[in-house]
């Protein structure tokens, strides 16, 4: 966009003339000499790798100091000053894809044999390695390499299960199914970064993963949920006292059965592809 009058320019998008940095009618940018500076270069590079954005940063510290904060925000219309939930949690599955050593929307081979469906698996997974011709370890590689790839597409179907319960659960409180979607991708947010992300990297430059059996995740998982389903629920449902306990309780129940219908549904999906 450029102008002979510095004090209006002409949108190159819907032609609206205005003044200052972005077109009132479709919010259009205005690009200066300065914007394709290299300094500003560098600074766009900075961010798009580290992904060091003001708003990322701000959001995803009050998903953790202040669980459900960010939900109540977007339910009710404040959005300007926060990245995005779902954008969050793309950028975060993203990372977590990258190294994911701990199985938690990802699901090896190995960890479907451990689910309680193994033995609905079992033969299953018997069947397509004689019509494969395969032994079970090259077949877990391929296995393997299927499911991470659509593990990254399918995600979003464990938030969409999680938050069922909540319209029953919460039905009083005044809000609606995206409210209690946009709130299970802020749960979702926290636990990619923390019982994903932050445990994968303990396990790895600290060498803590032959201590992390599946117990002790299981411990981990219910501590951490249940520190953030008890924050949230008073911050984004306004709930209190003993019904707030026990509704925690009971989503830490239906978290674990939306976890396995989802990996569920993995296996399936990969299994057909295969």
């Amino acid at each position: 966009m450029n102008s002979s009058d510095t004090s209006s320019i002409t949108c190159k998008s819907c032609g609206t003339v205005f003044t200052g940095n972005y077109c009132n009618q479709c919010g259009e940018k205005v690009i200066r000499a300065s914007d394709r500076s290299f300094k500003t270069f560098l600074s766009n590079l900075l961010v798009a790798i580290t992904f060091a954005d003001s708003k990322m940063i701000k959001t995803l510290w009050l998903v953790l100091k202040k669980p459900g904060f960010i939900s109540r925000e977007f339910a009710e219309g404040r959005r300007v000053k926060y990245l995005n939930p779902t954008s969050l949690f793309f950028v975060l599955n993203l990372i977590y894809f990258f190294f994911p050593l701990i199985q938690l929307f990802n699901a090896s081979l190995n960890t479907q044999l451990l689910s309680p469906f193994r033995g609905f698996y079992q033969p299953i997974i018997a069947h397509k390695i004689v019509n494969l011709g395969m032994e079970l370890s090259s077949f877990s590689l391929v296995y393997n390499l299927k499911t991470t790839g659509f593990a990254k597409l399918m995600v979003m179907i464990f938030v969409f299960i999680g938050s069922l319960p909540l319209n029953l659960l919460y039905q009083k409180r005044n809000r609606f199914f995206t409210d209690h979607v946009g709130y299970l991708v802020e749960l979702a947010c926290f636990n990619l970064f923390v019982n994903a992300i932050v445990l994968s990297l303990l396990a790895a430059f600290f060498g803590l993963g032959r201590f992390l059996n599946e117990e002790i995740l299981t411990a981990i998982f219910i501590s951490t949920n249940l520190y953030f389903l008890l924050r949230s629920g008073g911050v984004f449902y306004g709930e209190r006292g003993w019904r707030l306990f026990i509704k925690a309780g009971l989503m830490i129940l239906f978290l674990k059965v939306a976890l396995e219908v989802y990996r569920a549904i993995l296996f399936f999906v990969t299994i057909w592809s295969l």
